[in-house]
């Protein structure tokens, strides 16, 4: 990753700013959204005893207890057992069942959990239908507290080690006294991870996620890390999606394609029953059997769907009501009026209602709630659970909900919110998202804005940015409405907007952000507003520009420091300004200014007292220092940046700008050290599969220069940042395309680049690492696709760019001498391009010379036996990309050959085969046959397809076919990467370069193997 003065860090706003993180939702939480808003706390429900094998433990999910056996469901279920024996055996799987509303969703986990009961721990969560204002983490509160309470406090404590702090923003029980201004979100997802680890050191773990279609994006995030994090042990992650409920584009709709485009989630979809399926479900209903008529008449209104099949069926002596609503209402509209009331009462709660709440809310006596409440769940509507109660469907809770007047509606969550608010009143563990809610549907402006207000300081306190982000659009959206707004919310509105700026942006959604603060910025006066308010909007509006790779931020970062000059005195604020804009210089190559700004914000933040924005002005003042090949100065800056160091973000900023110089440099294996250093450090603050994963990308380019190609495949396949900002994106896609030139795939490298090179031209304009990182690609695509003319003009076209000149051009120089001695030896005429090679290098730094990458480019340059042999004694060593091992040996062996010594060029190839065989680089494997084939020397490597193994025969009989990497992967059941690896086998061994060339191949192949030969025994006629 370049170093570029910026690490992927969390913008948090400090403790003081926010409120402290409580666990509101007892139960279960969980967060659904097909209507309105947010969720109602209804007390806590008492939790099942964990052990192992003791089914659900789930705390709001209502115990299983099918009456009749289920149905045409017998491959769905050989489904999930066929991953759970997969994951029993150590190997993590994930499942979802997705299906349309009352296809049998939660009946297939049902009975596939009873299968499993003795055999696995099993924790449950649902989500809740919260409509817009989603609570925050959904089910995975009640899902880790399940956990929890398997495992015992003390065993989580020692498993998540630091990370207990972070747990205790969902659980606080784990550490009452936990400062949240000592932990993060990186440390928090690390937690969860360790956590389930260790759980299933004890036992399977099958983790339960109902309803996903309406989740919260925080649970989102989470689920997708744990896919990526999870590598090993015995755990199986169960998801439910109602498909009709999955809008295209939504959250869960992303999740759910990059989760299975990856290969991390498998999806299994329930499919209507046929009629004899229905049959049984309506007899097994009804208790009799049905005439073909009855049956036919069933099987045409329920359309297969078995919950319809089982509500038709209730109708069978009666009329059959005509449309959807009127079915699902057919039961309660057979209900007395205080029934009645019950139900409608409990429609207007998203989780399951405890038997002290309701009675408060529908406000009966005891005989006579009990009296109603035993009518609705003989009704077949409501269903009992512990001490608590909710309906058999969702289906039934929303046809019934509907159907209210918009008063009884207004009304209803009126009392839902006035009740939660006396029960929670003065209470931490109020439940803010319910409220905000509840208050919503009430159309009451005033107190729906202050309970918004408040569910996004909760929930960005637990660092469920997305969430908190949803309850700040949504006091927006009712600030107009509202006489007293700044008064009811509790925060004036240039703050407001300033938090939730800060808050979209740690959800990765930087247009938002963008746009937030910029209209923050359209609202205030300058004359009246808080000059430190102003600035810090500046700071953010630039901050936000930058992370989306615009142009913009150091004409924003100089009018903020312009008011800090004027109008405030605060080093602190001055000194993180500062370095923001010398950052900014110094990627966009103006090194002088750069170091000029990191001077100064230096002397500001030593006068504040902050070593850590100390240690970030000395690591800007140590980048630009070595750029401009004052290289012993920027080492020293360097060592500061590291002394000085005291948080995270200032060590991590250290580890990855420093690694990034040694990698530069050619120091490859200091560089993959440094960083290494840098993941145990994170290991041990408990942040080694977040922030620590910056540091795992920063090791992709010095591990691929070093030939570890299947380790850098690996990294890139899980890819485990949770940043998502497009400038961090860049460098991973840099990777990707410089990794599929590598293995010769050079059509999915052109395509990949020609996708990307929008975003790198824009960035480019003002961040030189990445205009670099576009020839870096170019060069490495036309190399890979054999057009080296191409890849040449890139690096001379590089050259005769008057833009400031980085460390980056040096590997690219390197390159070019491979280039030049390939195109020599197809007889192409490269002296001027050699003499700009040779120019370029001879103007850099005089500490940049004189090393062993200048040995080797010179000797390919002007070949001649003795700089090769010293060259190759060079790039047999450390800190030279490993390529040049067989470059090197290939020219020396094109002079032997001259020469007339066959027997050393013979010797030269054959190593160069080998170690382009080892490191699994495509191009120097054909370079090299090519030549060996060329001068006759050794055997050229066979095309017969005869050498293939069983498994590459049947890849290459499916290239043959047409089929793609992930249908190929999907006929073999392996994954892609897999698939990848044998067919950069297959094309290696037929010696083509295409996947054309090796269908015909195989057809060639397959002829000559069915042609009758001589001595098959087989006579011919002529």
């Amino acid at each position: 990753m370049p170093a570029n003065g910026v690490v992927p860090a969390t913008d948090i706003v400090p403790a003081t700013d926010i409120v402290p993180a409580t666990d509101a939702v007892r139960g279960t939480a969980v967060a659904r959204s097909t209507r309105a808003a947010a969720s109602v706390a209804t007390g806590p429900t008492t939790p099942q005893t964990p052990d192992v094998g003791a089914g659900w433990h789930d705390e709001s999910m209502p115990p299983f207890a099918p009456s009749a056996p289920m149905v045409g469901r017998d491959s769905d279920l050989a489904r999930a057992h066929a991953l759970f024996e997969r994951a029993s055996e150590g190997t993590p799987t994930a499942l979802l069942i997705e299906g349309e509303a009352g296809i049998g969703k939660s009946r297939l986990l049902r009975e596939f959990a009873d299968d499993i009961a003795t055999r696995a721990d099993i924790h449950v969560g649902w989500c809740l239908d919260l409509g817009a204002a989603r609570s925050p983490y959904g089910p995975l509160t009640g899902i880790l507290r399940s956990i929890v309470q398997t495992l015992g406090d003390d065993r989580v404590r020692d498993a998540v080690g630091s990370g207990v702090d972070a747990l205790a923003m969902l659980l606080p029980d784990l550490a009452p006294q936990a400062d949240r201004a000592s932990t993060s979100p990186e440390r928090l997802r690390d937690a969860i991870a360790s956590l389930i680890e260790c759980a299933a050191e004890r036992a399977p773990q099958v983790l339960v996620v109902e309803d996903l279609h309406w989740a919260d994006e925080s649970t989102l995030a989470i689920l997708s890390f744990l896919l990526r994090a999870l590598g090993r042990g015995r755990i199986m992650l169960l998801l439910t999606s109602r498909s009709d409920d999955v809008r295209r584009g939504d959250a869960v709709s992303r999740f759910i394609g990059e989760a299975t485009r990856a290969r991390l989630l498998e999806r299994e979809a329930l499919e209507r029953l046929d009629i004899d399926a229905v049959r049984e479900i309506a007899e097994q209903v009804t208790g009799h059997a049905l005439s073909q008529g009855a049956l036919e008449r069933i099987y045409d209104r329920a359309e297969g769907v078995p919950f319809f099949v089982e509500e038709i069926a209730c109708c069978s002596t009666a009329p059959i009501p005509d449309g959807l609503r009127d079915l699902l209402l057919a039961r309660f509209d057979r209900l007395g009026d205080d029934a009645r009331r019950v139900v409608q009462v409990a429609s207007g709660a998203e989780r399951p209602l405890t038997h002290p709440l309701l009675e408060r809310l529908v406000g009966f006596a005891d005989e006579r709630l009990d009296e109603a409440v035993r009518e609705a769940t003989r009704s077949g509507i409501l269903v009992v659970i512990d001490d608590g109660y909710r309906f058999r469907h969702a289906l039934l809770r929303e046809a019934v909900h509907d159907d209210l007047l918009p008063g009884e509606r207004s009304r209803l969550h009126r009392t839902y919110a006035e009740t939660l608010e006396a029960q929670c009143d003065g209470s931490d563990s109020a439940d803010a998202a319910a409220l905000a809610y509840h208050w919503q549907l009430a159309q009451d402006d005033r107190k729906a804005l202050s309970a918004a207000v408040d569910a996004m300081l909760h929930a960005k306190a637990r660092f469920a940015f997305a969430s908190a982000a949803r309850f700040g659009e949504l006091a927006l959206g009712v600030w107009s409405q509202v006489s007293d707004p700044e008064q009811s919310a509790g925060i004036a509105r240039l703050d407001l907007l300033l938090v939730l700026g800060s808050i979209l942006r740690n959800a990765g959604d930087g247009e938002r952000a963008l746009a937030v603060v910029t209209l923050a910025l359209s609202e205030l006066d300058p004359t009246t507003v808080d000059p430190r308010l102003h600035a810090r909007l500046l700071r953010d509006k630039a901050y936000y520009t930058m992370n989306l790779g615009r142009p913009g931020a150091i004409p924003l970062l100089h009018e903020s420091l312009a008011i800090l000059d004027e109008r405030v005195d605060d080093d602190r604020l001055r000194a993180t300004v500062l370095n923001n804009l010398a950052s900014r210089y110094m990627i966009a190559g103006e090194l002088d200014r750069s170091y000029e700004l990191g001077v100064e914000a230096g002397a500001f933040a030593a006068r504040a007292g902050s070593d850590d924005e100390s240690s970030i002005a000395a690591n800007v003042r140590a980048a630009s220092r070595a750029h401009r090949g004052d290289l012993a100065e920027g080492i020293r800056e360097y060592e500061q940046a590291r002394a000085l160091a005291r948080g995270s973000t200032a060590d991590l900023r250290y580890r990855v700008n420093y690694s990034d110089l040694l990698t530069l440099l050619g120091r490859y294996r200091e560089a993959v050290a440094l960083a290494e250093d840098g993941l145990a450090r994170s290991r041990r603050f408990g942040v080694e599969r977040t922030s620590g994963s910056v540091m795992t990308q920063n090791m992709a380019v010095p591990l691929l220069e070093l030939g570890e190609i299947e380790r850098v495949e690996e990294m890139l396949a899980r890819e485990l940042s949770q940043n998502t900002l497009r400038v961090f994106r860049m460098y991973t896609t840099m990777t990707r395309v410089r990794l599929l030139s590598w293995r010769g795939r050079h059509e999915e490298a052109a395509e990949l680049l020609r996708e990307s090179l929008p975003a790198f031209r824009e960035t480019g304009t003002v961040e030189r690492q990445i205009w670099y990182d576009i020839v870096v690609m170019t060069v490495a695509v036309a190399e890979s696709s054999g057009d080296l003319e191409g890849a040449l003009a890139a690096i001379v076209q590089m050259l005769a760019d008057e833009g400031p000149r980085l460390l980056h051009q040096r590997r690219l120089l390197l390159q070019s001498g491979w280039i030049i001695a390939q195109l020599r030896a197809q007889g192409v005429e490269v002296a001027q391009a050699v003499e700009a090679i040779r120019a370029a290098w001879r103007a850099q730094h005089p500490q940049l010379q004189g090393d062993a990458w200048e040995g080797i480019l010179f000797a390919l340059l002007d070949p001649t036996a003795q700089r090769l042999e010293a060259a190759l004694s060079v790039a047999d060593g450390d800190d030279v990309p490993v390529t040049f091992r067989s470059v090197l040996r290939l020219e020396l062996a094109r002079l032997r050959v001259r020469e007339g010594d066959r027997a050393t060029a013979g010797r030269l190839l054959a190593e160069a085969a080998a170690h382009a065989e080892r490191i699994g680089h495509e191009q120097l494997r054909r370079e090299v046959s090519g030549f060996m084939a060329s001068a006759g020397l050794g055997a050229h490597e066979s095309s017969d397809a005869d050498a293939l193994t069983a498994r590459e025969r049947q890849v290459l009989d499916l290239i043959a076919e047409g089929l793609s990497n992930r249908q190929i992967g999907e006929r073999l059941f392996i994954s892609v990467k897999t698939v990848s690896v044998h067919v950069s086998a297959v094309l290696r061994k037929l010696g083509v370069s295409t996947r054309t060339e090796a269908a015909v191949a195989a057809q060639r192949t397959a002829v000559e193997r069915s042609a009758p030969r001589a001595d098959d025994g087989v006579r011919l006629v002529g």
